[in-house]
């Protein structure tokens, strides 16, 4: 076969069902062979690379599967970087597949030529540069087994254009298991055992790594027998079902207050699968200054790289867990509770209920309308804060969102692709000013009929941006002001082919969402907020969480 049907048979055979990308000149043989196999392997066109990128993303999020994403040379391939970083940042599995000249004219400033492997280096697992067409197959293997084993993440592999048309035999292979996981030594989960036993005050804290190891009802057995409460990360988000009687939420700069306030609290900080990132932790010098750090995770150089430890157990979230869990016996901390249940009463008092038009609001009328399945998506900015916040999380991989990089601009093709992995109705929780980076996409949702509610918190401000020109820059608002953009999004939601909504009280939110989730593809709902919205608490820059602001005076 040639180089480009052994790329497609290859993938075919490792169980890829579906892949995003967008042709070019460099790619047109890969492309002639999907043709030709269009009823074994699904491709969707996206509307642009970066959004084709986004959606592998969010189908493998979604899925837990590999998700994968193709583009010719060039500006194809430096397209998909920002995806390709954003899924690097929060460890999902993704293989990216470049097209570029022949091998002969690499290095002499050809057309479209970049060298992709060299721009990709510092924000892949690894990458392949192609050179031989009897190592492609064994090469799409490899980079499968790569992007989804230990700590996942993006693999790409750049594929010159004399490789796919070189002829070579291809021999059909079994799908590739990810590495068998080591288990985690048995000292390390006695010593972690020891000092949760030993606590009064213990905080389970989730990151993004649990999500991938799949160890949402281990780490509820832990806190009931520790007698802990949980928080966790914005990667964490959907690990633990938000109505959890132990479950807090999100902790951090954005956090909800009893989480964060308890997390700083607590005297023993079990950590499952995170990294500490600085938007959870704040202040290093202040963060859990009287707690014990146990600190579970897959890749041993997050240990030590930010917080100092306690005991630090290398290995699989759920395979610890559950070790970890057979060695605890079940105990009750009646002052711990009392103290959370304080702290809980306190964030009643900062954020209380009323019937206004508010992303909170707004939010709480979605959740109305969501099922357990449904995944959350989401771009960058307040509207990723306030669906952090409100919207509710009854299974694992709903909440769908760019944590490390934060992309602007994730959010559309996200959705698509989740809608792919999940087979389910999805929402995007967005703001104007991100999706207008990515709305490009909706001709891709419109096209492939995607079941997606597009929920727009229009501003008509970078929300985020001017809430710190507000807080921290003297109100000088040097360009997050997009009111002369006159952007009619019901409009453009009938300029694409899809349905429109605009709601601007509770009672058009609640109409537009009726029929948004009776309509069989993508619908834009826009709901008209006031610019001067904040997101609450806020810990501010250089703060931690005892500087936690909880009310602004506007």
């Amino acid at each position: 076969m040639r180089g480009a049907e052994i790329l497609i048979k290859t993938l075919i055979e490792q169980e890829i069902e579906v892949v995003f990308g967008y042709p070019g000149g460099a790619v047109l043989d890969i492309y002639d062979e999907i043709y030709k196999h269009s009823d074994e392997l699904h491709h969707v066109l996206t509307a642009h690379e970066q959004g084709a990128a986004h959606a592998a993303d969010g189908y493998a999020r979604s899925s837990g599967k590999v998700g994968v994403c193709i583009a010719t040379s060039g500006p194809g391939a430096t397209n998909l970087v920002t995806g390709i970083a954003t899924a690097y940042l929060d460890s999902i599995p993704l293989v990216a597949i470049t097209g570029n000249v022949g091998m002969k004219m690499i290095g002499k400033d050809a057309f479209q030529e970049v060298d992709i492997t060299g721009v990709t280096m510092p924000i892949t697992k690894h990458n392949f540069f192609v050179t031989k067409v009897e190592k492609l197959a064994d090469t799409v293997r490899e980079a499968i087994r790569l992007a989804k084993s230990g700590r996942p993440g993006p693999v790409l592999i750049d594929i010159p254009k004399n490789i796919q048309l070189a002829d070579c035999e291809y021999i059909p292979q079994a799908p590739v298991p990810a590495d068998a996981i080591v288990p985690a030594e048995e000292s390390s989960i006695d010593a972690a055992a020891e000092i949760i036993m030993e606590a009064k005050k213990p905080f389970v804290f989730v990151g993004g790594g649990a999500i991938s190891s799949g160890a949402e009802k281990e780490i509820q057995e832990l806190a009931e027998k520790a007698d802990a409460f949980i928080g966790c990360s914005m990667m964490g988000l959907s690990e633990v079902p938000t109505d959890h009687p132990r479950f807090l939420g999100m902790v951090g700069m954005h956090g909800h207050y009893a989480s964060s306030l308890a997390m700083y609290g607590c005297d023993c900080l079990i950590t499952v699968g995170s990294r500490f990132s600085d938007r959870a932790t704040g202040r290093l010098d202040k963060f859990v200054p009287n707690a014990k750090v146990v600190h579970i995770d897959i890749d041993p150089s997050e240990f030590e790289k930010n917080v100092s430890v306690n005991c630090a157990v290398k290995g699989d979230v759920k395979e610890v867990l559950t070790r970890l869990n057979a060695k605890l016996e079940t105990k009750k901390l009646p002052e711990w509770k009392a103290e959370v249940d304080a702290l809980l009463a306190k964030e009643a008092e900062c954020d209380p209920l009323d019937d206004k038009f508010t992303p909170k609001n707004i939010l709480l009328k979605l959740n109305e309308f969501t099922k357990p399945g449904t995944p959350i998506t989401t771009d960058v900015g307040q509207n990723q804060m306030w669906a952090a916040q409100y919207c509710n999380l009854r299974e694992s991989r709903k909440f769908i969102s760019s944590g490390g990089l934060g992309t602007m601009g994730f959010g559309l093709g996200a959705a698509i692709g989740a809608a792919f992995g999940s087979k389910e109705r999805t929402v995007l929780v967005t703001g104007d000013g991100g999706f207008g980076m990515c709305l490009t996409e909706m001709a891709t949702a419109v096209t492939n009929r995607v079941p997606v509610v597009v929920l727009i918190l229009n501003n008509k401000v970078l929300g985020m941006v001017r809430q710190w020109q507000t807080l921290f820059f003297g109100e000088r608002y040097s360009n997050t002001d997009l009111k002369n953009r006159e952007t009619d999004f019901v409009k453009l939601a009938e300029a694409f082919g899809a349905e429109g909504y605009r709601a601007e009280n509770m009672d058009e939110l609640t109409a537009a969402f009726e029929k948004a989730f009776a309509t069989d593809g993508p619908v834009i709902v826009e709901a008209r907020i006031d610019k001067d919205e904040f997101v609450l608490p806020m810990m501010p820059p250089g703060g931690s969480m005892e500087d936690l602001i909880t009310k602004v005076d506007k």
